[in-house]
């Protein structure tokens, strides 16, 4: 048994231990999973909105209030109590990346002036259903894309998504990345902006917004990397006369574990002052993750808890199918218990109910004793978790709720 430090870097005012309690949105953890079950993801709406309202003070902090605009990435969250929440605030708008985000966008109040559309490998289709929504703005990024834009819509106005060829991430980590050294299929590059424009001249379409979005998940210490990519964006707004807006795209942060520190926000709008705040052109930024990650738990339940020659597995009754993240990009989620009983920590691996060898939620953490029947809550689940989750091992059986602090 080994005792370890037991310090909660999560915990703030709506995530804490009270007691020995883990209570969450105002609830005990353990009264939600027995009254609605596990495996259950759970959003704070009092989050959402003090981190929304958090990026609104930044800007106005920064001077940058009145020009600039904050479009919700619903790809990382559909869930629609939680975008009728969001439309209630008049603090966002919508970045959408499907035409199906975007009529659910619009189902939940949202008017088509109030999205953003950006998407690549757009089919024929997609683009019909796009050009028959009155007041969407849209960005293309490929040459293709605005020469069948042209057709359907010419004289319309468009923004261009560009491939600054720089990318960003959390921990320099090459999954979050959309664009740097390795050519990818997002956006248009240097070689051939031209070749764009001149395709939306022919069009008599109007490129009024240049768009980039280079990676994921970026904390304090990569906005010396954001600094060079904005300075490389500025290339392609100069050599577009007719833009009126900057699209920064997502990819804010949130801490993970206990070595991350929260994205200086004053930093980051500060270098947005830096590149863009002597011309007249409006801001937008696209967060998902910022918005909404820390706002979510995943509560589940545990299955057992035994040891394998020298690991201790703690199982629990939902797998890496219901939030892909750790699996897929490396992203760490902290396991709490919803019960935090006295007495020495011990290291174990949490692992799910998924037939893969991926199937590891988090290896040798420090928790405290777990029975059979306990509840475990992994934080920073609200994005990209029930809105990637699958039906793998016909094991895709989860709720979701959205809370009001009592």
């Amino acid at each position: 048994m080994t005792v370890l430090n037991a310090a909660q870097w999560w915990a703030r005012e709506d995530l804490r231990i009270d007691g020995d309690r883990l209570v969450f949105a105002g609830r005990p953890v353990a009264d939600l999973v027995r009254q609605f079950g596990s495996p259950t993801f759970f959003y704070s709406a009092k989050r959402v909105l003090s981190n929304a309202e958090r990026l609104h003070s930044c800007f106005r902090d920064a001077g940058l209030e009145g020009r600039s605009r904050i479009h919700y990435a619903m790809k990382a969250n559909r869930f629609a109590p939680l975008l009728t929440f969001l439309k209630g605030t008049g603090l966002v708008g919508i970045d959408a990346c499907s035409p199906n985000e975007v009529e659910h966008a619009i189902a939940c109040g949202f008017r088509a002036e109030e999205i953003s559309f950006t998407n690549t490998s757009l089919s024929p289709r997609d683009l019909r259903r796009l050009a028959g929504i009155d007041g969407l703005r849209i960005n293309l990024d490929s040459i293709g894309a605005i020469r069948s834009w042209g057709t359907l819509a010419p004289g319309s106005r468009i923004g261009i998504r560009v491939n600054p060829g720089l990318g960003i991430g959390r921990t320099s980590n090459d999954k979050l990345s959309y664009s740097g050294d390795q050519t990818t299929k997002f956006g248009i590059y240097r070689e051939q902006f031209d070749d764009a424009l001149e395709m939306a001249d022919r069009h008599n379409l109007t490129v009024d917004t240049i768009h980039f979005h280079c990676g994921c998940g970026y904390l304090t210490p990569q906005l010396e990397a954001l600094d060079r990519i904005l300075e490389e964006a500025n290339w392609f707004v100069r050599r577009c006369p007719t833009t009126r807006s900057v699209n920064l795209g997502g990819g804010l942060g949130v801490p993970h574990q206990a070595t991350d520190e929260p994205l200086d926000l004053h930093r980051w709008a500060s270098l947005l002052v830096q590149h863009f705040g002597s011309t007249e052109l409006a801001l937008e930024i696209e967060p998902g993750d910022y918005l909404v990650k820390d706002a979510g738990i995943l509560a589940l339940s545990v299955c057992g808890n035994e040891v394998k020659r020298r690991t201790r597995f703690v199982s629990v009754d939902a797998g890496f199918n219901v939030a892909i993240e750790p699996a897929m990009y490396g992203l760490p989620f902290e396991p709490v218990p919803a019960l935090w009983r006295r007495g020495p920590l011990e290291l174990v691996t949490v692992v799910g109910n998924i037939n893969e060898a991926l199937d590891v939620w988090a290896t040798d953490v420090p928790l405290p004793s777990l029975e059979e029947g306990d509840c475990l809550a992994l934080i920073n689940a609200g994005a990209y978790s029930s809105s990637m989750a699958s039906n793998h091992c016909m094991r895709g059986d989860w709720k979701e709720f959205l809370l009001f602090d009592e």
